[in-house]
């Protein structure tokens, strides 16, 4: 993206902060965090930062100024070392981030508690993440008592706080056409990734030999980091939603769960795919499947503007339900299994979440612009164009005396990646295959 963007939503926000009143942003990186001894876990900057910035080193922070005179985007980020550069590889310094990026000036780092009182005096807010780093709240009280000692001098301090993450979680949650193309291309390459786990998995291979295959593409194809811990579940395993160990055998007549994406330039895919490890489906294992199916399928249709954040979920429920109803592991009528949560024993979360810079991303799940009635929750948020969801369904049913033994150990999950557009909405992941002849064609080949 090019520094215009960033330079735009900093401007965005500074007009936010101009309709409250004005007052002081700061928003910090991620901090670089210690492996083991002499090794550092790889650096991710934090995502609100990234998006006002676009700055990728560790040891800054983004602040805006807003008041009656002024507008000014400052960073502040670290000198230029040519030692440090030696080990640890290039610094912009802050003269040359200030060019690069677009900011109206750029600062050490160093000098960053020595210039925050001065910013904070006499401005009518402050705005940082408020509650969500004990060390950075100690740090702006510090500058607050800083501010305060001023008083005889007719220096005020800030007399509202406010939290930064909130304006910047409704501006992250509509995404422009910059970002759908990010995701989009992150969205291509997980495809690719999964694809090739489908032609390579064998049965007598380890879940992490599949694991390897993605990892692989992934980084041919560009992504920076997996978007999350990949998951490769076969058999049983599958029946635990956030398995991580990946280390199983994999056995002939195994379904194999993956859950896995890429993430590109700060952005995110996730996709789930369910195939056979021996590349044909057995009869229980299909029914379930064509289940799960059905229900994307409904929760697709359901996924369009207009609709409300939870209709894809309810929309699949209903499918999911009679699916376990006619497998007879739940009694109906189908009403009253919806109503009394007997589909939850083998279906526990929702059918998607907001997708972005983070994984699970950050937006209110809930309407904040209605109110709600009187004993009731808030209504679920309207889905708008540019908003980004996940649309996965699935069914997961562990060994247990009164299941039929022939569903022991099915898990089944299908998730794709959808934004939503003024038709309807279009899935990004859809170059996986996943209907039952075109999974066993693939994987025959």
């Amino acid at each position: 993206m090019t520094p215009d963007v960033y330079k735009q939503r900093r401007q965005h926000l500074m007009a936010q902060m101009r309709k409250r009143g004005g007052g002081v942003a700061i928003v910090f990186t991620s901090p670089e965090v210690a492996r083991n001894r002499d090794s550092d876990f790889p650096f991710r900057w934090d995502s609100y930062f990234h998006y006002l910035s676009g700055f990728p080193e560790p040891e800054a922070a983004v602040v805006l100024v807003v008041n009656d005179q002024v507008e000014r985007s400052l960073l502040f980020c670290r000198q230029k070392n040519e030692l440090r550069e030696i080990w640890d590889g290039f610094r912009y310094g802050p003269q040359a981030a200030a060019e690069v990026f677009g900011f109206d000036q750029a600062l050490a780092i160093d000098v960053l508690d020595e210039h925050m009182p001065g910013l904070l005096a006499n401005a009518p807010a402050v705005y940082y993440g408020l509650g969500t780093n004990s060390t950075l709240d100690t740090r702006v009280q510090g500058w607050l008592q800083a501010v305060r000692l001023q008083a005889r001098a007719g220096v005020s301090a800030p007399a509202q706080a406010w939290d930064v993450l909130g304006l910047l979680d409704e501006m992250r949650l509509v995404k422009d056409d910059s970002e759908l193309d990010v995701m989009r291309r992150a969205a291509r390459i997980s495809a690719a990734a999964h694809v090739r786990a489908m032609q390579t998995a064998r049965p007598g291979q380890h879940e992490y030999e599949v694991e390897a295959e993605l990892l692989y593409v992934f980084k041919k194809g560009g992504s920076q980091f997996p978007a999350y811990g990949s998951i490769v579940a076969s058999g049983v395993n599958a029946c635990c939603l956030h398995y991580r160990e990946n280390n199983r055998k994999m056995l002939d007549g195994d379904l194999l769960l993956i859950d896995a994406g890429c993430e590109l330039d700060g952005y995110a895919s996730d996709i789930t795919r369910t195939f056979p490890v021996n590349g044909r489906f057995s009869g229980p294992q299909k029914d379930v499947y064509e289940i799960v199916m059905a229900s994307q399928d409904a929760a697709v249709a359901a996924t369009r503007p207009g609709a409300r954040f939870i209709d894809p979920h309810l929309a699949a429920v209903r499918v999911l339900t009679q699916g376990l109803i006619d497998l007879k592991l739940i009694e109906g009528p189908l009403d009253d299994a919806i109503a009394q949560n007997r589909y939850t024993r083998f279906y526990m979360h929702r059918t998607g979440h907001w997708l972005g810079m983070d994984v699970h991303d950050c937006g209110e799940y809930r309407e904040p612009g209605e109110k709600a009635a009187e004993g009731q929750e808030k209504p679920w948020r309207i889905l708008r164009p540019g908003m980004v969801t996940t649309i996965e369904p699935g069914l997961y049913i562990s060994p247990a005396a009164d299941v039929p033994v022939a569903f022991h150990g099915i898990g089944v999950r299908i998730e794709d990646d959808a934004v939503i557009t003024a038709q309807g909405c279009e899935l990004i992941t859809g170059d996986v295959p996943k209907r039952v002849a075109d999974i066993e064609a693939l994987m025959q080949r």
